[in-house]
């Protein structure tokens, strides 16, 4: 079996495969979304109001969790643990790195372990890995789905994966039940399939749709980031009519400030798209990987509606951090190009694949050469003469192993199910890959200054 970036068809079991094909005629979509009950709220998901300040705010520390299922998931969870066992001290205050993360983004399988750690905080590192990493998740979903009674039902394989997520990982828990005061912005991204737009689970996107994202399940907003197409349906949800506003200061103040920027430009047209409440009355998500594999676009997308990051900072009533801190968790594979072996011409899923392969590998390049010129950007605009702000990107990815070990990770499926020997090992290069990063160690020295 071949590893890859990203899920295809070829790499998942017949089980799947079957039920995907009985299912798929009979599939109609369920949405869960309710409308808003009044005027917007006046309390923005990712201003979050109700975070605690007692934190010595002098980092900026993001993270973004890539695709990659479960290989994604326990990759994403050992650089958490690392960061709860590191230990530093700032304002003379002895802190937890884990303790200062502001943010977490994340597609398809990183959204699973930056879901759970933003519902559960510290009791993720008791029930993560039985409720998840080491459970045979895949199985769990076939047997939903091509029992007699499932394949019947017209809610199809994509609800009946929801309804695994929602029993057995988040147990019912609701976007309100995200907002912990201790805790980072958890924001989950998917693909609006319809538009091509990058979708963030947050509050101000869902304004655009005329919709409440407080009652809405975590586990269908981690079904949609994790949504493969023709594997899964999309997740819908409803558009509602016009709720009494305008488009929002924040999109028409981007659409005036765009100039030549292409990405600028495809961002704001994508999101005023919602406004086309008689043309888009439904909106379909699907894998977040499909937009950006590596989840890392969506803090750029917010900080820059937001006007840019002193307009961030002044929205969460926070002065210039001394360190902006990037750190991402690509859970990527390079694939063995078998192809190249014999004269054969390649089959449809080994096209398929490399198709696949070659764009998410180009956007990802393209990705995290943005996010370090912004960063930079950033960093400058905020510095004073006397308080210097320091910029630090982190990218830990199985390219930085040597050649025999990145082998071994290279072979680890973008699956729902991994041997307990694969997790451990997953688990373990996290925190390695972290710890023996340089910018990771140059971040700790400045720190400790």
């Amino acid at each position: 079996m071949q590893p890859t970036r990203t899920p295809v068809i070829g790499q998942w079991p017949a089980g799947i495969l079957l039920a995907t094909l009985l299912s798929a005629c009979a599939s109609t979509a369920v949405v869960q979304n309710p409308p808003l009950a009044a005027a917007l709220p006046s309390k923005s998901y990712v201003q979050n109001d109700g975070r605690a300040s007692t934190r010595p705010n002098t980092i900026l520390l993001n993270l973004a969790f890539s695709g990659g299922g479960l290989r994604a998931a326990a990759f994403s969870y050992g650089v958490l643990k690392a960061l709860r066992d590191t230990a530093v001290s700032i304002g003379s205050q002895p802190r937890r790195l884990l303790d200062e993360v502001d943010a977490i983004t994340s597609v398809s399988g990183g959204s699973f372990t930056a879901a759970y750690y933003g519902l559960y905080g510290e009791r993720t590192f008791t029930d993560f890995e039985k409720v998840f990493l080491r459970r045979d998740v895949e199985q769990a979903l076939i047997s939903r789905v091509i029992s007699p009674t499932s394949v019947l039902d017209s809610a199809g394989r994509t609800e009946s994966a929801i309804e695994e997520y929602d029993e057995n990982v988040f147990h019912g828990a609701t976007f309100a039940d995200m907002v912990r005061s201790d805790g980072p912005r958890i924001v989950i991204n998917a693909s609006d399939l319809g538009h091509g737009v990058r979708f963030s689970f947050v509050q101000e996107y869902f304004n655009l749709l005329c919709s409440d994202l407080a009652s809405f399940p975590v586990a269908r907003a981690v079904a949609a980031s994790s949504a493969v197409p023709v594997l899964f349906s999309p997740v819908v949800v409803r558009n509602y009519p016009d709720c009494g506003s305008l488009p929002p200061a924040w999109l028409t103040e981007l659409r005036q400030r765009d100039g030549n920027d292409e990405r600028t430009t495809q961002l704001a047209d994508g999101l005023a798209s919602y406004f086309d409440k008689d043309g888009r009355k439904y909106v379909h998500f699907v894998d977040g990987g499909i937009t950006d594999n590596l989840g890392l676009r969506a803090t750029f997308d917010i900080i820059e509606t937001a006007g840019g990051p002193q307009a961030f900072l002044d929205a969460l009533r926070r002065q210039a951090p001394r360190e902006i801190v990037f750190i991402v968790v690509n859970a990527a594979t390079d694939p063995e190009l078998v192809m190249d072996r014999s004269d054969q011409p390649p089959s449809l899923i080994e096209t398929l694949q490399a198709i696949n392969d070659i764009q998410v590998h180009r956007y990802s390049i393209d990705t995290i050469e943005l996010t370090k010129q912004s960063l930079a950007s950033w960093a400058k605009a905020l510095s004073t003469p006397g308080r210097p702000v320091t910029a630090y990107f982190i990218q830990l990815s199985f390219r930085d192993l040597t050649a025999a070990r990145r082998d071994v990770f290279n072979q680890i499926p973008t699956r729902l199910v991994l041997s307990d020997a694969q997790v451990d090992a997953l688990i373990d290069v996290g925190g390695e890959l972290l710890r023996g990063n340089p910018e990771f160690q140059r971040l700790l020295a400045d720190i400790g200054r």
